[in-house]
């Protein structure tokens, strides 16, 4: 069975934007689809979601230890709004209390915004790792805000080398191979607050930048989660595979899970390149949660 490294989950309803699971339909969806426990990641920027407390997680988690494991989360704004918020005693007190890692941080701020790097430096001091979401915009969006080619991740990924850092969200995936258009890199809302834009298509015809970054630094880690991921892996099927094989102790399965019926065709997609031969037993098995059991010491 899978283990889920990115999912949500709210106590109560909320009552607009996205009609999350509670824990009860989290671990229904868990049973048919097959997943043995999953990563819960509160929601605490304000862009978008409606901010949830640490506390709801921990309780879900606590409710159902079999099935849910906490992640904590933290606004690089909170405290003092400045980039010397003691943002370390926060995450230690939610680290003795569980929780294996920070995220999703979606604040929509610049990567290399000073407040953005305090919360990297005392995630890497005391020892968390960090799932983040990006942006290609500045204000109408949620998610940290980079450059094309990703130069404000490079430069945190040498600031902090001991600091695990997942790549999520399309405007990581969509680099996985050569742009063809800087505006293909992200999803945004238009002024009706549906959402516009497209997602790279075909085959990777030269390597973008991700796969770069992923030679060059071991720290940065790969979260599978969400259709944009899928898209990257899944539009070159002979290129797919190739990708998931190198960097086989770096990729974890995910679904981003935001209500019940929310398909997840990465599932059918390992599963078949692994009957296929494309993939092997052991890659299928470390990226559906060889890799999770190790970094979350669930073995």
């Amino acid at each position: 069975m899978f283990i889920d490294i990115h999912a949500h989950a709210y106590r109560k309803p909320v009552p607009f934007v996205v009609k999350f699971c509670s824990a009860e339909e989290l671990i229904q969806t868990y049973d048919k689809l097959g997943i043995e426990k999953g990563v819960l990641l509160p929601i605490v920027s304000p862009e978008i979601y409606f901010p949830q407390a640490n506390e709801d997680i921990l309780d879900m988690a606590e409710r159902y230890p079999d099935r849910f494991i906490p992640f904590c989360n933290v606004d690089p704004r909170a405290l003092t709004n400045s980039p010397e918020a003691p943002l370390d005693k926060v995450l230690s007190y939610y680290k003795e209390r569980g929780c294996k890692g920070i995220g999703e941080v979606m604040p929509n701020l610049p990567v290399m915004h000073p407040m953005v790097q305090n919360l990297f430096r005392h995630a890497e001091k005391v020892g968390l790792p960090v799932i983040f979401d990006g942006s290609d915009q500045l204000t109408g969006d949620f998610g940290l805000y980079d450059d094309p080619g990703l130069p404000q991740l490079e430069h945190t990924l040498q600031r902090f080398p001991n600091l695990i850092l997942f790549g999520h969200g399309p405007l990581f995936w969509s680099e996985i191979g050569r742009l063809e258009t800087p505006g293909e890199r992200c999803i945004i809302f238009n002024l009706k607050g549906h959402q516009v834009g497209r997602l790279p298509e075909g085959p990777i015809k030269e390597e973008g930048v991700v796969p770069k970054l992923f030679r060059r630094y071991p720290n940065l880690y790969g979260d599978l989660s969400d259709y944009t991921a899928y898209n990257a892996i899944a539009r070159d099927p002979e290129y797919g595979p190739k990708f998931l094989t190198e960097f086989q102790d770096r990729l974890f399965f995910g679904t981003d899970m935001c209500f019940p019926d929310m398909p997840v065709p990465l599932i059918d997609l390992l599963k078949r390149w692994r009957d296929e031969g494309k993939i092997g037993e052991t890659v299928f098995y470390k990226i559906a949660r060889g890799n999770a059991e190790k970094l979350l010491g669930l073995i």
